[in-house]
């Protein structure tokens, strides 16, 4: 199977079922079967499958606010604009009226999407051809700038749920492999770049361990600041990646995919200092928390492993609590990821009976 960025294909395609649960839903069966050639076909194949699905159900569509002249009132009469026309001898009126139409920001950014991938040429006619059937129906769609996409004002309802995965992941395409020409014309780049897939692998081993390890709790919580006034003015909040808990055992985890697990110095490989210095920093408020009661908290460096030669591979007791340093492989075969997450669910919350 061909990798790109080091991971497989197949793999990356696990990671977006879990972060975007709606694609472990029917229909995108045939997908997981799929060996793609590169990462461009599998989104595209993703996005066709998803928006065939949403085809099916009608295109989103909501009220928009219109303003034009005509011979008839429709809606409300813009008085200033009618006068303007009574001035210039033109028998129209100027009306403002609510039109219900899928030329909304939605659809917008599908089109975008679907419109950049059929201009890249790593991505096969047979997808291309599918996307472009599709796209037939988005005739009265506009594109919108990708660089103007507020992507956090986006709200989702009732009746647009059903968009959800496909907006993220228009969201990772466009924000993660656009680049920009210098005659101002967007393209798609090779690969995802580290930051979004940095977010993609936190999401994946959080809902991860959420689907599969029910036997722990797995959540994503903020950790509070062990202070002896309580007055935290202007101090950062503490947000965990992944956070496992078991009664009173608990397992932080700061999950990072980097492009160099290790730093190095005079050709000397340490932990990056900053994630450690964070993941310990976590890892004693929250052992704050629980007060004079018996607790375990530990902490563990989840580095999305890579091909050079050095892995980190470590644990540390520091000052009553363990730190780990690990390294996931997701140039494995999934079911030896899923073993890989199940080991560490095992080692911090199967306790060993006594001999």
């Amino acid at each position: 199977m061909i990798k790109d960025k080091n991971i497989f294909i197949k793999n990356i395609y696990y990671m977006l079922s879990y972060a975007f649960t709606t694609l472990n839903q029917g229909g995108y069966d045939e997908i997981a079967t799929e060996e793609f050639e590169n990462i461009h076909n599998l989104f595209a194949a993703i996005l066709s499958k998803g928006i065939g699905r949403q085809l099916k159900q009608g295109l989103y569509r909501e009220y928009l606010n219109r303003k034009e002249d005509i011979a008839v009132v429709r809606g409300k009469i813009d008085m200033p604009g009618t006068i303007q026309n009574k001035l210039a001898r033109k028998r129209m009126l100027t009306c403002e009226y609510d039109e219900l139409s899928e030329n909304n920001l939605l659809n917008q950014i599908l089109k975008t999407t679907v419109m950049l991938l059929l201009r890249h040429a790593r991505v096969d006619a047979e997808y291309k051809n599918e996307l472009k059937k599709e796209m037939l129906f988005f005739s009265n769609v506009d594109t919108v700038d990708p660089s103007s996409v507020r992507w956090t004002d986006i709200r989702f309802r009732r009746n647009n749920s059903t968009y959800r995965m496909l907006i993220s992941l228009c969201q990772l395409i466009l924000e993660g492999m656009l680049l920009t020409t210098d005659s101002g014309e967007y393209k798609l780049a090779t690969f995802i770049d580290g930051q979004h897939m940095n977010r993609l692998y936190e999401k994946f081993i959080l809902e991860y361990y959420i689907k599969e390890c029910p036997q722990v709790t797995a959540t994503a919580s903020q950790i509070r600041w062990a202070l002896d006034d309580g007055v935290g003015t202007m101090l950062p909040v503490m947000q965990s990646d992944i956070m496992l808990t078991k009664d009173n055992r608990v397992l932080i985890i700061d999950a990072k995919y980097y492009a160099h697990t290790t730093q190095t110095q005079y050709d000397v490989h340490t932990i990056h200092s900053g994630n450690l210095y964070q993941i310990f920093t976590y890892v004693k408020n929250k052992d704050a928390e629980f007060g004079d009661n018996p607790h375990t908290v530990s902490g563990m460096l989840l580095y999305a492993a890579t091909d050079e030669a050095i892995q980190p591979d470590s644990s540390y007791q520091m000052t009553g609590n363990k730190i780990s340093v690990r390294t996931l492989d997701l140039n494995r075969d999934f079911s030896e990821i899923a073993e890989q997450l199940n080991a560490i669910v095992e080692e911090h919350f199967v306790t060993i009976p006594a001999t």
